[in-house]
């Protein structure tokens, strides 16, 4: 292949094709990434230029002098983004264990996984002094996405986002530490004088990653950049601090733009939400192209490259260094067992670690190294590996552990109202999780009564956010009303809940010429599949409107069920293999032959009958085959 411009909209199509179909399946993304990039790479050979020699690695050869840059401004926009997700009031009583995890985790994995690499790998031991620096990484790349399709607890959860994010720089500057002084044997000057050097530019990259993130987070702040110009702005500084980082020590600008995203999220900006969307989406594309570049850049030799003792030795790391290394080094740190099994598991590498192998390998080579030549296909074996066994594992262990959550997701209803409290004492009685939100305690007062869970707060409250745990719902009913309050929550929760899965009811009906209506943008779908606004459903409920229960079946098809409904009725779920499906004005529901379907209709002596049948219902009989129960 010649067109790069072909080349890049292949890799798109893979990456996220890869993407949709892992959040499809609900499979690891990265392992679906990895194997497209293999299949694309050496197996097809898509990307392999025609003038190409025959053991050149294809991306290196397709992109030239531009495949390092590429790689290098990838991870920095990661790990940025990554930081910028660290909110210090997440790890409220997780500080000291995240401070173990790098202090001594770091450095305890480091020479568990030098002396595995020389005596199990085969590696001198200045490569494996390297590789075992390089190792200790556990990247976002990996670490976010598996979080997210495990549904962990906050407080595992937490541990395992801040040790990848901050780990990541940290084993980069080592690798950068074992590499200037064998490299160069002493010619830099002694080893602690190396060491001094690494640890100064350490902490002045650290400060002007702080510097840089203080200022965007007060130029934001104060007006100094307008709203369309905030995302790139950003982005451009990113790029600033990376490279003015690296001219001060290689590798270092992964430290400044991972302090600069951890200043900024602790910054307060107002707008620090739609940055973070940004940024995520930029990541998400940056994640799906990196990946496939690095896996399709695989050739046959560097695949065959790996023996038996490679395969001993990825084993030693999954199931004696990463375990032995956390359990040594929690040990004090206030953190239960179940999350030190949990935590001493899972440790996959990601892009960092292939793309600091890659470069230090060659380097390793060129300065008379020859075994330097197998970190490449051992970094790639050790992303495949782990990634393969912690993200089919994750989820089971936690559950089995109690740390995530074992239940179907279930429904969270912002808004307490009469109507919405027995709609979610009815879900509850289906054995569906649910949980009413309010700020007002008096209307959560019925709810309590009924038995059903409550939050007292603001649910747009950044104080909710670390102590109501997300991970439980599924589906966000917004039924406030307050139809601003509706919209507000809506596009608040829908990045971590999906803009599908959120319904909301309007104050007042729905009329487009409305100049005081809401825009649509700002709304999740509305619910019902009539649209009708909260006052209408209140009437109805002070009516005597109630909720209904049907199972379909063989005996009592869904032909059958519509016609024994009194017109006047709304559907409004159905229960399909596990799965709820709510009604909405943009997407009615169909029920179909073993759906469990939940009706509201009115009470039988105000309800028009559709059907003789539905007169059986009048006087309390239950249509056959059909199993009604009022709330």
């Amino acid at each position: 292949m010649e067109n790069l411009v072909f080349a890049c909209a292949i890799i798109g199509v893979l990456g996220i094709g890869a993407q949709w179909i892992a959040w499809r399946t609900n499979t690891p993304a990265i392992v679906l990434m990895s194997i497209a990039g293999v299949i694309a790479g050496p197996v097809l050979g898509v990307f392999t230029p025609a003038d190409a020699p025959p053991d050149a690695p294809p991306m290196e050869a397709l992109f030239g002098e531009f495949y390092r840059p590429i790689i290098a401004i990838a991870v920095a926009v990661i790990l940025f983004e990554g930081g910028l997700q660290l909110n210090f009031s997440e790890i409220r009583g997780l500080k000291q264990g995240v401070r173990r995890l790098v202090l001594p985790g770091v450095p305890i994995a480091w020479g568990l996984g030098a002396v595995a690499a020389h005596h199990i790998a085969g590696l001198s031991w200045p490569v494996a002094l390297l590789f075992g620096g390089i190792m200790v990484v556990t990247g976002p790349t990996v670490i976010i996405p598996l979080l997210r399709q495990s549904k962990l607890n906050p407080r595992p959860a937490a541990l395992l986002k801040w040790e990848g994010i901050v780990n990541d720089p940290v084993g980069a500057l080592l690798a950068v530490l074992v590499f200037d002084f064998v490299a160069y044997g002493g010619a830099h000057g002694t080893l602690s004088e190396v060491i001094s050097s690494i640890v100064l530019a350490a902490i002045l990259s650290g400060a002007l990653g702080y510097a840089i993130g203080r200022f965007a987070a007060t130029s934001f702040r104060r007006g100094w950049v307008p709203e369309y110009l905030k995302p790139p702005a950003l982005l451009t500084m990113v790029l600033v601090c990376f490279e003015v980082a690296n001219l001060l020590q290689h590798e270092a600008g992964l430290l400044a733009v991972t302090a600069m995203g951890v200043t900024m999220a602790n910054s307060k900006i107002a707008s620090i939400n739609e940055l973070r969307l940004f940024k995520e989406n930029i990541a998400v594309i940056l994640v799906s192209g990196v990946f496939i570049i690095l896996t399709a850049n695989l050739t046959y030799e560097t695949i065959l490259a790996l023996g038996w003792s490679d395969l001993l030795f990825i084993l030693a790391m999954l199931f004696v260094v990463r375990p032995v290394s956390v359990f040594v080094s929690t040990i004090g740190a206030g953190l239960p067992l179940k999350e030190r099994l949990l935590v001493g598991w899972i440790a996959p590498r990601g892009i960092v670690a292939v793309a600091v192998s890659s470069f230090f390998g060659a380097a390793l080579l060129e300065a008379g190294y020859a075994d330097g030549g197998k970190l490449i296909p051992l970094a790639f074996a050790m992303v495949f590996a782990t990634v393969i066994a912690h993200g089919f594992t994750i989820g089971p262990l936690a559950k089995a552990l109690g740390l995530a959550a074992a239940e179907r997701p279930g429904v969270l209803i912002a808004g307490a109202s009469p109507w919405s409290i027995a709609l979610a004492a009815k879900l509850k009685e289906m054995e569906i999780p649910v949980m009413v939100a309010d700020a007002s305690w008096r209307r959560l007062k019925p709810a309590r009564l009924a038995d059903v869970p409550t939050y007292y707060g603001e649910i747009l409250s950044e104080v909710t956010e670390h102590h109501l745990d997300l991970n439980r719902f599924g589906y966000l009913l917004a039924v406030s009303g307050n139809e601003a309050h509706n919209a507000l929550v809506s596009t608040d929760l829908a990045p971590e809940l999906g803009r599908a899965a959120i319904y909301q009811v309007n104050a007042r009906g729905k009329d487009e010429e409305d100049r005081k209506a809401l825009s649509y943008t700002l709304q999740g779908r509305t619910f019902l599949h009539s649209g009708a606004p909260l006052d209408d459903l209140l009437r109805r409920h002070y009516s005597g409107w109630t909720y209904q229960r049907t199972k379909l079946s063989e005996e009592y098809p869904p032909e059958q069920y519509k016609n024994d409904l009194v017109k006047e009725h709304e559907i409004v779920l159905i229960v399909r293999k596990g799965v709820l499906s709510f009604a909405s004005e943009e997407a009615p529901l169909k029920p179909e032959i073993g759906d469990t379907v939940l009706a509201y209709i009115p009470k039988p002596a105000d309800a028009k009958p559709a059907s003789a049948a539905a007169e059986r219902e009048k006087s309390g009989a239950a249509p056959s085959g059909a199993t009604p129960q009022g709330a």
